[in-house]
C-alpha cells in the first residue's frame, strides 16, 4: 500500500472524542481514517446513514432549547404521562 501525507482541519472536540474511541478499539488514527476510506470506496458511498432532521424534529429541538416542552425524571414518568 502506497501512502501520502494528508492535512485535515478537524473539529477539536469531535477529534478528541473520536481518538479516545480509536484507542479503545486498538486503532491508530491513520488506521481508522484508512478504514473509513476503504469502506467508502467499497460501498461506493458513506458507510452509514446520514439523516437530516425534518421540520417537526427541528421545531421540537428548538422548543426544548428555549426551555419549553415536557421533561421527565425517568422513562416510567413519561410512560405514565402518555398512558402507556
Amino acid at each position: 500500500m502506497t501512502t501520502e501525507p494528508t492535512s485535515l482541519r478537524l473539529d477539536v472536540e469531535a477529534k478528541k472524542k473520536a481518538y479516545k474511541v480509536f484507542a479503545k478499539v486498538g486503532l491508530k488514527p491513520a488506521q481508522a481514517f484508512n478504514l473509513f476510506l476503504r469502506q467508502v470506496a467499497l460501498r461506493g458511498g458513506i458507510p452509514f446513514d446520514i439523516k437530516v432532521p425534518n421540520a417537526e424534529t427541528i421545531e421540537s429541538m428548538e422548543e426544548l432549547a428555549s426551555g419549553g416542552g415536557k421533561r421527565y425524571k425517568n422513562s416510567q414518568e413519561m410512560y405514565d404521562d402518555l398512558g402507556i
